[in-house]
């Protein structure tokens, strides 16, 4: 049985990716096989397939960090045949074979069963992104966080995370602020839930270690400048969950946030995130934290519309979520 794939490649030092032709056997070892339905497109897919990022560490590979349809087959006892699963993170698209395939072979272990009340379109809808957003909250509550606190800022507001968490907190009830470098998207950011919407500019030029204390808690899947103004902005005891690099992966910054109005600093890694947090945050992601208008934040693509979908993402263009259809 002959399938498609998008493959990634490494041909004389270009990196690259294109639709070929697969079979099962080609695939990385794994006891279960999962006949997909849809996958997504994040930042970090981007990177990988195209060499915009060391991301893939042995070529060629399926790329794909995200998968979601029901075992084909399956060795072990946990999974049976039919079962509507997912996988996001782990190896998967980066050392393993991915979820750009219309079957994938995978490790057990990293299988996780797709909740009742959402489909696997859902699921990808929201993959890795509304992951990563979901363990942003959580950790933000497990800080102390409360609606009743003050406004949440998210920065990176029409990015995959930046758009799951404006929604996921807005059906949380609380009161988000969203930033954004689209000037054009402010009235999306509302429609999906922001009360405020900041350009990014409102990060730039100051030199001053704090600033007015305004944030009770954030969502910064940016990093670099952004966050370094976030630390100087944020309330007493304020947290902020930070999970990404858009923006950079330096931050320039001193300690004063830290010992003179207690900020916290919470790193999100959704990739090796431990099974009993993971399963938590979707079920979390079907029921409280479920977006209203998950919809909204989707264009559905095919494999070939991959390279399209990566440069989006790359040149800073890309409005929520690339679910891909397999």
């Amino acid at each position: 049985m002959t399938f498609q794939a998008f493959r990634v490649f490494n041909e004389a030092g270009t990196v690259s990716g294109r639709v070929v032709d697969a079979t099962l056997d080609e695939l990385a070892a794994g006891a279960v096989v999962i006949k997909a339905s849809y996958s997504s497109v994040n930042y970090k897919d981007a990177l990988a397939a195209t060499g915009s990022g060391k991301i893939i560490r042995a070529f060629p590979l399926v790329g794909g960090i995200d998968v979601a349809g029901s075992v084909e087959s399956s060795d072990d006892s946990r999974f049976q045949p039919g079962e509507r699963v997912l996988v996001t993170g782990y190896d998967l698209g980066v050392a393993h074979d991915g979820g750009y395939s219309a079957y994938v072979r995978v490790p057990a272990d990293w299988v996780v069963p797709i909740p009742p009340a959402l489909t696997a379109f859902d699921a990808m809808a929201l993959g890795t992104a509304g992951l990563t957003a979901a363990l942003s909250i959580t950790d933000l509550e497990r800080n102390g966080l409360r609606p009743a606190h003050g406004p949440v800022i998210v920065t990176g507001a029409t990015g995959g995370v930046g758009s799951m968490a404006v929604q996921s907190l807005s059906a949380l009830g609380y009161e988000v602020t969203a930033v954004t470098g689209k000037d054009d998207e402010h009235d999306y950011l509302r429609s999906i839930g922001a009360r405020e919407v900041f350009s990014r500019s409102i990060a730039q030029g100051s030199a001053r270690p704090l600033e007015k204390a305004t944030w009770t808690a954030a969502v910064d899947p940016v990093g670099g400048d952004m966050l370094a103004w976030l630390l100087k902005t944020m309330a007493y005891a304020g947290a902020i969950a930070v999970s990404g690099l858009t923006g950079g992966t330096d931050v320039r910054t001193t300690v004063l946030p830290f010992i003179l109005r207690g900020v916290k600093l919470l790193g999100i890694d959704s990739v090796m995130c431990p099974m009993p947090e993971r399963l938590a945050a979707w079920d979390r992601l079907a029921t409280d934290m479920r977006p209203p208008n998950l919809k909204a934040s989707v264009r559905e693509i095919a494999l070939s519309d991959l390279p399209d979908a990566f440069a989006t993402l790359l040149n800073g263009k890309a409005r929520g979520r690339f679910v891909v259809r397999l």
